[in-house]
């Protein structure tokens, strides 16, 4: 089974109690407890030699990216990080490598006001690592982003730069937009999504949820030191924020954008068609030149 097919099985096996506003499918679960703050919910996790190289990337960095990869969800929803719980499960980590990575990553929440406040540990059968952290937040019920609500002729927005993330070392060392997405969510956009799989795959995944399409120009995607076009829309782990604004809004946003380390590029437009269908800027379909995006379960 690829990975859409056994997202699909998973929304049709789940049942939600009415108290979920946003089940399997976005970048957070959203559940309304009361008062005028959703509470956010999001599971990542990080696997030896899929996520990270073992033996050239520290404890320390593998902690950082762990939760940052979460906070990257947060960010998506509009929302700010509250408490987080972790699992650790390996065969092969010492000691030191242990007491490494969770000095870090209790350095890393401490920025951000987190409280990492239970778990599990395991062991593996085989020399693998899998490290997993649920991270949980807030975000009011008027600003929450969903992939749902990008409409024909909006605009595609997008923070930072794209490809060659692996290669180059910026999966370790990226910073999670959250002040980027407080800023935008409810305000100039109602729609956004993190790029952890790749700028065509998560794009894609805004306009099936959006049931539009999407006219993408490959000029304008800013690409980063290293990268082509083909390694910033298919390889991912760039962690950077995609999202809709209406043409109404898009002057405004250009010209109160307040984050000057933050490149803010247009890269695209929404159009009608359900299909969920991205095309260039030749108005070819962009996903039979390019690999979509990572899978974890075979092409």
């Amino acid at each position: 089974m690829k990975e859409k097919d056994i997202h699909s099985l998973i929304f049709r096996t789940f049942r939600q109690d009415r108290s979920v506003v946003v089940g399997p499918g976005d970048d957070c679960a959203a559940l309304d407890i009361g008062g005028g703050r959703l509470f956010l919910m999001a599971v990542d996790q990080v696997v030896s030699d899929v996520h990270y190289l073992r033996e050239k990337t520290s404890a320390s960095e593998t902690a950082v990216k762990l939760l940052n990869r979460n906070l990257s969800d947060i960010a998506a929803m509009g929302g700010e990080p509250a408490f987080a719980l972790l699992t650790i499960a390996s065969k092969s980590a010492d000691s030191r490598w242990i007491t490494g990575f969770l000095g870090a990553i209790q350095k890393e929440a401490a920025k951000w006001k987190i409280s990492i406040c239970g778990g599990d540990i395991s062991s593996t059968p085989k020399d693998v690592t899998v490290c997993t952290l649920t991270i949980t937040g807030w975000v009011d019920k008027k600003r929450i982003c969903l992939r749902k609500e990008a409409r024909a002729g909006d605009l595609l927005y997008a923070t930072g730069c794209f490809g060659n993330s692996f290669k180059s070392g910026h999966h370790l060392k990226f910073m999670p937009r959250i002040e980027a997405g407080k800023f935008l969510a409810g305000k100039y956009t109602r729609c956004m999504i993190d790029v952890s799989d790749g700028l065509l795959a998560d794009s894609k995944r805004i306009c099936e949820a959006s049931k539009v399409s999407l006219v993408m120009d490959e000029s304008s995607i800013p690409l980063r030191k290293g990268a082509d076009i083909m390694s910033a829309l298919s390889e991912g782990e760039d962690y950077e924020l995609i999202f809709a604004v209406s043409p109404s809004n898009a002057a405004r946003l250009e010209k109160e954008w307040p984050f000057k380390n933050i490149r803010l590029s247009r890269i695209g437009r929404f159009v009608p068609g359900g299909k969920g269908n991205i095309f260039g800027a030749d108005r070819k379909l962009l996903t039979s030149k390019y690999k979509a995006g990572y899978e974890h379960f075979g092409s």
